[in-house]
């Protein structure tokens, strides 16, 4: 077994490299979106981006309320799974691949403001060759910073095949 010691991967490179220009932050989320069609539906943007941190933003709009006027828990879903997933990528190594395969959610109370959703690792581990089990803790808070969501996404992580 052997620790990864590779360098960042691609997204965040680009995110960094992206954060130089005015409006860095929609371009990269605009072209992530292109990549996954369906984090869309939510008018994402991602606010910050860094080895053990994502956050990511979204209006309350009339495509995300459910029947009472509140954000719809699935949304909400979508919102944490998309801070989770590029959490994860922004962790890992490039050497390595990542896959959701789980989720635990919590649904606290009901959300009619804009929302965003926090991933947060408290300490960073370290990968290695043998798959492992990562799991990554979200927020998704209302406007007043109120966690009316909270879940936790259990990513798989494993060595890139070689090619």
């Amino acid at each position: 077994m052997t620790t990864s010691t590779a360098p960042a991967g691609t997204n965040l490179k680009i995110w960094n490299t992206l954060q130089r220009i005015p409006f860095g932050n929609r371009i990269f989320t605009q072209a992530l979106c292109l990549k996954a069609p369906y984090f869309r539906s939510v008018h994402p943007r991602i606010e910050e981006l860094r080895p053990g941190l994502c956050r990511v933003s979204a209006p309350n709009r009339r495509s995300v309320r459910n029947h009472l006027g509140s954000y719809h828990a699935i949304a909400s879903c979508n919102m944490a799974e998309l801070a989770a997933g590029m959490m994860t990528d922004a962790t890992m190594p490039s050497t390595h691949r990542w896959i959701p395969v789980g989720m635990s959610v919590r649904y606290k109370t009901a959300a009619t403001t804009a929302v965003s959703s926090v991933a947060r690792l408290d300490s960073i581990p370290t990968f290695t060759d043998e798959p492992t089990e990562l799991s990554v803790p979200v927020d998704v808070l209302d406007a007043h910073g109120h966690a009316f969501v909270t879940a936790t996404i259990t990513m798989h992580v494993s060595k890139r095949p070689a090619r």
